[in-house]
């Protein structure tokens, strides 16, 4: 009898699932049955009994074996790629491609001496055909025709080196790193918005910065209650109504006077939070600003505007209407405190409701149309104030279990499992980001269409793009429903095919890549990423030589966005002072006492002072320990001495802020996403004021100084 360990094993390694992991202790760890079987689960592969995975093993085996074509095939440019056709046992078969633009190309077979197989009771075969390497960049079909049978699958052809990166083959770029919402002026909303973001790019542009890196601008809920962290939208592909800036809509100098009385005057009660060091208050910002925008709404369009409507709505196609209808029915009135049940997108149940809320789907696609334009003309105002490169949009690493993505999209999403991250040094209990994966599968299947359409939009007006935790297109932590983080393990992905769709998609934008990645990974990954000219990511504090000193800087990458901080730690003043370590112990995160957390926290500052010292950048020990400012201004002059092409100053720490954005392992522990922008003084910082701040100033003119600019 099969040992059924052994079995569930092989039969996890056959669909790509790790039954080991080494942890960031150094240290393999085997991942336990149960965990298996439930990700097995998830994929759709049956495991309730021996029977059961001897049988998926035959089909993990003969599922090629039962297609005529792969689902999908993802190539290089100027690769002959083989492609293999399965047949009944001599049968003839032709092959071809119609590429994007209608052109036609002969694949031409070469031989292949597979035995045939027996599958499902019909002799089959397998031929072997290559693709040209004359294939241009793009979305193909491929096409295969055998005894009047067809078939036909997606085909793209990617870059083998993304071209983008060469513009930044020469000179180095700094840039601004802010959260969105939290930078505001004295014309928003009590919340950073698309107007402050078009003048934060001229105000750093006018320093001489090279681009503005904000957080994801993923959609939230259509109404409040809405999710406070951007990294856990309900869609990636749509983009956050939260951020229109009501005064920059056409339309809205058409309200009749009493119309815009009342705008004027919920504008005005919002606005006086924009002076707070309080946290912020998303629901109350989006609940006027939705009351604003039903009244602009239904000023009419002139006939150029409303041209203009049409195309981006024709353009966006089926996706913006099933995101427009789920907008519609999640903020609709609910019966029952029971979770809302709706029917399928593509079903007849469906177009009924559409056509019964023709009206509020209309509503969510026009703000999609107003998001659209209010990016493009941020992006045109950072170009025309001197950057190269303008805006830079984040992309998040998933979506909510409940949101427009998992509804529209569900067909290509795996259920019954999020995604996290297994613990790490500064994460020691592991992370459940409550977000479902991809499931591979599924979206090969689908033509890697969801993925595309999702990078197309977020590219429309950005001269870059990053990808938070760029790892995840290896492979993904999953964890089973119910399970804790340290309960998961590794599901792989088809790399190729997914990093290959990013840099065509990214290409053709004129954007370039960088991919956050940072934590676990395995060493492999960075290299091939930099092949692919993907940049990477580094930040002061985590990169250490073997003997666990910092990195000197000239070791460090030069295809790189290197900075001293990221969103996930305290701002660097806070950092200097141990905050990091301290907030982490209120919340019960540390696994080691107290004491030991700070004292290798202070070993740690110390290693990273005692480089500054070397390189001339502080005085001796005992004259700046306590010089907050002259330190992060060291730091950042330390970035200067990287050959990295891309350097992240990160706003907070331009004017002082102190106080922690977002602690990983929490969600109402600790107030998330919810900081308002302050200084050293605590004192809230706005955009109108930013050029004069001396810290910023400062810090500014020490980097431009620094790189000779």
């Amino acid at each position: 009898m099969a040992d059924a360990e052994g079995l569930l094993r092989e039969l996890a390694g056959r669909h790509r699932v790790a039954t080991s992991f080494w942890g960031w202790d150094g240290a393999e760890h085997p991942v336990s049955d149960a965990t298996l079987r439930a990700v097995l689960g998830a994929l759709g592969v049956p495991v309730g009994s021996t029977d059961e995975m001897l049988a998926a093993l035959d089909d993990a085996d003969l599922e090629p074996w039962r297609r005529l074509l792969p689902p999908a095939v993802v190539t290089r440019h100027g690769h002959e790629a083989p492609v293999q056709v399965h047949v009944p046992h001599g049968s003839p078969v032709s092959v071809w491609v119609t590429a994007e633009d209608g052109t036609s190309y002969t694949v031409r077979q070469v031989d292949d001496w597979e035995e045939p197989r027996t599958v499902d009771g019909v002799l089959t075969g397998r031929a072997v055909f290559l693709l040209p390497s004359e294939l241009p960049l793009g979305w193909h079909t491929l096409h295969a025709e055998t005894d009047g049978r067809t078939a036909s699958s997606t085909l793209v052809v990617t870059p083998t080196q993304l071209s983008t990166t060469q513009r930044l083959a020469e000179g180095r770029r700094w840039g601004l790193m802010a959260q969105l919402y939290s930078v505001r002026s004295r014309r928003s909303w009590g919340i950073g918005d698309f107007g402050d973001l078009a003048d934060l790019a001229a105000v750093a542009g006018a320093e001489g910065a090279g681009f503005v890196l904000v957080n994801p601008l993923h959609a939230a809920e259509p109404e409040p209650p809405i999710q406070d962290s951007p990294y856990l939208p309900t869609t990636r592909r749509f983009v956050n109504p939260l951020y229109l800036r009501i005064e920059d809509i056409p339309e809205y100098g058409y309200l009749n006077p009493e119309d815009r009385a009342h705008v004027e005057e919920l504008q005005r009660e919002r606005a006086a939070a924009n002076s707070s060091s309080g946290l912020l208050d998303r629901d109350a910002t989006f609940a006027a600003k939705l009351a604003a925008l039903e009244l602009v709404w239904h000023v009419p369009r002139s006939p150029a505007r409303e041209q203009a409507y049409r195309r981006f709505r024709d353009g966006a196609g089926p996706g913006l209407d099933d995101f427009a209808l789920w907008s519609a029915l999640a903020a609709a009135p609910q019966t029952d405190d029971a979770a809302p049940s709706w029917p399928a997108p593509a079903s007849a149940e469906a177009d009924r409701l559409r056509e019964q809320l023709a009206d509020r789907v209309d509503f969510y696609r026009w703000l999609q149309w107003l998001c659209d334009e209010q990016l493009e003309a941020a992006q045109r105002t950072a170009q025309d104030c001197g950057m190269d490169l303008g805006l830079i949009h984040d992309l998040a690493v998933g979506v909510r279990p409940d949101g427009a993505d998992a509804w529209t999209l569900s067909g290509t999403l795996a259920e019954g499992v999020s995604v996290g991250a297994p613990p790490d040094v500064f994460n020691q209990q592991g992370q459940d980001w409550s977000q479902p994966p991809w499931h591979p599968g599924r979206l090969a299947e689908s033509g890697y269409a969801p993925y595309r359409d999702m990078l197309r939009t977020i590219l429309r007006h950005a001269g870059g793009i990053r990808v938070d935790h760029i790892l995840g297109l290896f492979r993904l932590w999953w964890i089973p429903g119910g399970g804790s983080p340290g309960e998961g393990t590794y599901v792989y992905y088809d790399h190729e095919a997914l990093v290959g769709i990013l840099a065509l998609e990214a290409q053709r934008a004129g954007a370039v890549v960088i991919g956050e990645d940072l934590g676990v990974f395995e060493p492999w990954v960075r290299d091939y990423l930099a092949e692919r000219g993907i940049f990477g990511t580094s930040i002061l504090w985590f990169e250490n030589d073997a003997e666990g000193r910092p990195l000197e800087p000239e070791r460090y990458r030069q295809q790189c966005l290197t900075s001293v901080n990221t969103h996930d730690l305290p701002p660097t003043a806070g950092y200097l002072a141990g905050e990091h370590v301290r907030l982490r112990e209120s919340l019960g995160l540390l696994e080691r006492p107290l004491e030991e957390e700070l004292a290798a926290a202070a070993g740690e500052l110390e290693g990273m002072m005692g480089l500054l010292r070397e390189r001339g950048l502080l005085p001796e020990a005992g004259s700046s320990a306590a010089d907050e400012q002259r330190t992060i201004e060291a730091l950042y002059t330390l970035t200067t001495l990287t050959p990295s092409a891309l350097l992240g100053v990160a706003l907070v720490d331009a004017v002082g802020d102190r106080r922690t954005q977002n602690q990983p392992g929490t969600h109402l522990e600790h107030p998330n996403w919810r900081i308002p922008l302050t200084g050293h003084d605590g004192e809230a910082v706005l955009i109108e004021d930013l050029a004069a701040n001396p810290r910023f100033a400062s810090l500014v003119s020490t980097i431009r100084g620094a790189l000779g600019s």
